[in-house]
């Protein structure tokens, strides 16, 4: 079937470099494309369409729902976009239980916008504009994360099309193995059109930054710590450590803090937060809607981003002191996630993510010129692989890199070789390459 032919059944608009808006739907936030074609989906049967056009073309397929892949997987060059943003509805099924249908095209913004007025919410990433899909599919670490864990924690079903073009909904009891793979799995397994969730019971949050200079990195760090191992769960923290960018930007030490427990009791659980080592310069820590948390991610313009990250069950006193030292003697960026809580209350074999003995993850952005080299590039990442060989596992959301190191790295062996087959049974082909890759291996 010619394009032309295929534009009679289609519901939503197909797109190639001759059609205007061809550039915005090309480019991702990191990542310019040139694809052949863009079919920008409206239904399930679109997807289907567009994946049996693109296979019999034997065109490369990136899926997009949000467009912010680390690693630029969500366009391509020559090949096709599945674009599932118009799919993109939030339906409250029931308030009461809290059950409700989100469009894997929607963005996380809108969706906590809705779901507010309904008193609901999901812990869900910190970005406005990522989209469902991307970011469930790779597990989901939230604001909440330590009272409500995982997005994928929250997932009771999907509704996603193989590679063959079959639409089916997939759910603990129906096809139960891809319910377990979806979860943590990545993109993997098929083109998800819309997730069902039990939402949480959610009122307003108490959120912001708590901002000091850098005056012994090593010392705010271990103070901070050793205060939220102690912390309520309604308690979610990130430290982040910030390059000095000359005098007039010097390093900083920022602690961002979300409250989701008590309102009376928030005062107390924010104090500590506010006498780490050090003098705060800078405190926005207010009460906010949910959906306000969340803010705008945007990619510096002319410049090459590595980004790393690893799970580390303990955020021992030596790690800590690697950190740090990267940190003085690199002017490396780290950001510290303190993740332990409800997501260490789910088995580890429950969910394709399977890093549920971990304390933080810690994520190091590097920013390099444009045009750096490779070499240059291994030569700038030495201090983090120092910092992360004493890991143990990685996320899958947070990769530049799509590479055989960081599959290695983001599952375990077990859950790996699990992967593996269910990839076998779905998509044997690995039509759905353009991901953090699971290469389809038979049992």
């Amino acid at each position: 079937m010619t394009l032309d032919e295929l534009k009679k059944t289609f519901s939503g608009s197909i797109i190639t470099a001759e059609d205007p808006g061809y550039e915005q739907a090309s480019t991702i936030i990191i990542r310019k494309g040139s694809p052949a074609v863009i079919f920008m989906c409206a239904t399930p049967q679109d997807v289907s369409l567009a994946l049996a056009y693109a296979r019999k073309a034997e065109l490369l397929i990136s899926v997009r729902s949000g467009g912010h892949s680390n690693a630029g997987l969500s366009t391509n060059d020559g090949g096709v976009i599945i674009d599932v943003s118009l799919m993109n509805s939030v339906e409250v099924l029931d308030e009461q239980a809290g059950r409700v249908r989100v469009g894997a095209g929607a963005h996380w913004a809108d969706v906590a916008q809705a779901l507010y007025k309904h008193g609901l919410a999901i812990s869900s990433g910190d970005t406005r504009s990522v989209g469902v899909g991307g970011l469930t599919l790779g597990g989901g670490i939230g604001w909440m994360v330590r009272k409500y864990g995982l997005a994928i924690d929250s997932l009771v079903g999907a509704e996603i099309v193989t590679a063959d073009g079959d639409i089916l909904k997939v759910t603990a009891e129906s096809h139960p193995d891809l319910f377990w793979a979806v979860r943590g799995g990545g993109g993997n397994f098929g083109v998800v059109l819309a997730f069902e969730y039990a939402a949480h019971k959610v009122g307003d949050v108490f959120f912001g930054t708590i901002i000091y200079p850098v005056t012994d990195a090593e010392a705010q760090l271990k103070a901070w710590r050793d205060y939220v191992r102690e912390a309520s769960k309604d308690l979610t923290t990130i430290a982040l450590l910030t390059p000095a960018m000359g005098a007039e930007a010097p390093a900083m030490f920022i602690v961002t803090a979300c409250w989701a427990g008590d309102e009376a009791a928030a005062d107390t659980a924010l104090a500590p937060l506010r006498n780490l080592p050090g003098m705060v310069v800078g405190d926005t820590v207010t009460q906010k809607h949910y959906y306000e948390v969340l803010e705008e991610a945007q990619a510096p313009p002319n410049m090459h981003i590595e980004v790393n990250n690893a799970f580390f069950p303990s955020l021992t006193d030596e790690v800590i002191h690697k950190v740090a030292a990267a940190h003085r003697d690199h002017n490396n960026m780290f950001q510290i996630r303190h993740v332990k809580g409800a997501l260490n209350d789910v088995p580890a074999d429950a969910t394709a993510f399977g890093h549920r003995d971990s304390e933080v993850m810690v994520l190091s952005p590097l920013i390099l010129p444009a045009g750096v080299d490779e070499e240059a590039i291994q030569s700038a990442l030495k201090p983090w692989y120092d910092i992360a060989k004493d890991g143990k596992g990685a996320y899958v959301n947070f990769f530049s890199r799509n590479e055989d190191r960081t599959v290695q790295a983001a599952y375990t062996p077990e859950t790996l070789t699990r992967l593996e087959a269910i990839k076998a049974t779905y998509d044997p082909q690995n039509v759905f390459s353009q991901n953090l890759n699971i290469k389809p291996v038979k049992e």
